[in-house]
């Protein structure tokens, strides 16, 4: 029986941006078993923003990133030992599908749980999961990360229920801002340059807008290239240094924040605050559309199963647009 189930694990190592994008599943688990303890594994360096979910019993840590760099033997023997050890769960459920996920799923427990070889990319994986589900790879990223944990705890989550969801996590810190005019943040920053929508065009954009604009900054590149919006733009102000709780706070306190595809653009759309995605190699697959979250497509055709990562056509998506987008949330026009 799926009532009887009394402990879940999920495996979500990485990255930010996915894991903000499955932690949504965990109100909707704990709506459905009450009574459920719920534990999450996921790379050491993510760990914080989890702990920041009140439907999670605990979080447990992996550094694979520092064993893949450092080839440690000790460190793998010490891995598998903290893995091995953690009790047993009555479902383990691989979110990532990866063969380091489900690996470490295997290695937790049997009564593993995963998409079958067809719906995944390392179609390895599916070997390690005593059940599977299938869903096309192609489908929206919210959309797999609900099916394979519904279809594993024998329930349904649907679009209204996302529709409706809860902020995913929450607020730990109150931030003092501008208060006569809307505060819009920016995430400058992604993972591959070709993510980057120009900085040009961002502080073209404050300039437009006119209202108090933040530029979210996480390493010294992005530092210095919002630093140079703000000389740009009057209206441009470089937003604090943020650990990864206080952005979720940070992002929570905003009427608007445009932003790459990265993870803490999609913050805004797992706390309820609207936001524009700028999508150059990805598309709309990597969000969830909601009436007050939208993407903007590069007029660029995508491979979902191929992603050329030199696909630079985010700079072509025009300035007007995203403003007039903007405008459409901020002022309802």
């Amino acid at each position: 029986m799926k009532k009887d189930i009394k402990s879940i694990a999920i495996v979500r190592l990485s990255a930010l941006g996915d894991i903000i994008n499955s932690a949504v599943v965990l109100q909707f688990i704990k709506k459905e078993y009450p009574d459920a303890k719920i534990e999450w594994i996921s790379e050491e360096i993510f760990s914080d923003i989890l702990r920041n979910n009140k439907h999670l019993h605990t979080v447990h840590t992996v550094n694979l990133k520092k064993l893949k760099k450092t080839k440690s033997f000790s460190l793998l023997k010490k891995t598998f030992s903290e893995l091995s050890m953690l009790p047993d769960y009555d479902v383990i459920i691989d979110m990532q599908g990866l063969l380091k996920s489900a690996i470490v799923a295997r290695i937790i427990g049997k009564n593993t749980h995963g998409f079958d070889k067809n719906s995944i990319r390392e179609s390895l994986a599916a070997l390690f999961y005593k059940t599977t589900s299938t869903v096309p790879y192609e489908e929206n990223v919210i959309k797999r990360n609900c099916f394979v944990v519904a279809d594993a705890l024998g329930f349904e989550i649907t679009d209204t229920m996302i529709l409706n969801k809860e902020p995913v996590f929450s607020q730990t810190k109150e931030f003092a801002l501008q208060g006569e005019k809307k505060n819009i943040a920016f995430v400058i920053g992604a993972s591959w340059p070709s993510k980057i929508y120009p900085k040009e065009s961002v502080a073209d954009i404050c300039n437009r807008l006119q209202e108090q604009c933040y530029i979210i900054w996480g390493n010294a590149f992005e530092k210095k290239e919002a630093q140079w919006i703000c000389q740009h733009s009057k209206y441009a102000t470089l937003a604090p240094k943020l650990t990864l709780n206080e952005l979720v706070s940070f992002v929570s306190s905003m009427d608007l924040l445009i932003g790459n595809d990265t993870g803490p653009t999609h913050l805004a759309w797992a706390q309820n605050i609207p936001s524009i995605t700028l999508l150059g190699p990805t598309t709309t697959r990597m969000i969830y559309e909601t009436p007050i979250n939208m993407g903007i497509k590069s007029p660029s055709n995508v491979n979902i199963l191929k992603i050329d990562k030199n696909d630079f056509s985010i700079k072509e998506i025009p300035v007007e647009k995203v403003t007039n987008k903007a405008k459409e949330l901020l002022y309802g026009l």
